[in-house]
């Protein structure tokens, strides 16, 4: 009964996302089932990878003050970006271009933020909107819908989703992916695109690892589910037609002052 269930959950899901269409001109989507023109190409764009966006907290171990970066230093990153001629595109404008060759701005840049903090409302959007930016946040749906304060709501969420972000799956619970069942997989993956789906006004086609870990079965899964391009913690900006569920990122530390990300963005 549990399969019949999530078959058809599946079922619904799909059909609510063929021929829909985003009418922001910021993040064209491409039909379902839309396979491309057929040609492989290479395209480099630097998706660059966030965390916390704030003040440290007194009591933060490593891995927080590794994965923090200041407000103030944000905004100097997006200083340099918009001095420096950086367009943020979508990662459906990516798909696209890898699809069917439609152009990308000559300095491309992707923004992308894990876990959908309450920070990403207070400190990330406000400074996004400032410089005319847009970016992707991979959303922990379960945190949403228990209202934990840590993380956005789903107001908050919606409100960014209005205003021209993409909100996105980073499963319901964030639990490791690997060795895991069907079951379980498809409670994290489809369960997370649905409520995404619920409450923000298009369909959550992206999604990103927790902490980077999958395995083959994962990968399995995703591959049914209506999700176009998956991203990793692996370093690199560079993107391929065919590699749809393994794209790299650059990593952004609490470290990472203007000289090192204007390295990263030529050289990673």
């Amino acid at each position: 009964m549990r399969c019949l269930i999530l078959t058809f959950c599946f079922a619904l899901l799909l059909l609510k996302g063929i021929g829909h269409v985003h009418s922001q001109a910021s993040q064209p989507i491409a039909p379902e089932s839309d396979p491309g023109d057929g040609t492989l190409r290479r395209i480099r764009v630097p998706i660059l990878m966030y965390h916390y966006v704030s003040p440290l907290p007194l009591d933060a171990d490593a891995t927080r003050i590794q994965l923090t970066v200041d407000p103030a230093m944000f905004r100097a990153h997006l200083r340099y970006l918009a001095e420096s001629g950086y367009e943020t595109i979508s990662l459906y404008q990516l798909d696209e271009a890898l699809l069917n060759g439609t152009p990308l701005p000559p300095r491309s840049v992707i923004l992308t933020f894990d876990d959908g903090y309450i920070d990403h409302y207070t400190n990330v959007f406000p400074a996004l909107q400032q410089y005319g930016f847009t970016a992707t946040f991979f959303i922990i749906t379960e945190r949403a819908d228990s209202g934990d304060p840590v993380y956005m709501n789903w107001t908050q969420i919606r409100e960014m989703a209005d205003a021209g972000m993409s909100l996105e799956s980073h499963t319901k619970t964030h639990r490791d992916l690997r060795e895991r069942d069907y079951d379980f997989l498809v409670y994290e993956l489809l369960g997370s695109l649905q409520s995404l789906s619920a409450h923000t006004p298009r369909p959550a086609h992206m999604f990103a690892y927790p902490v980077g870990h999958y395995d083959d079965m994962t990968l399995s899964v995703l591959s049914q589910l209506p999700v176009w391009r998956a991203l990793t913690t692996q370093s690199g900006a560079l993107h391929t037609t065919d590699n749809r569920l393994e794209l790299p990122r650059v990593r952004i530390n609490g470290d990472t002052g203007v000289g090192l990300l204007a390295s990263l963005l030529t050289t990673s």
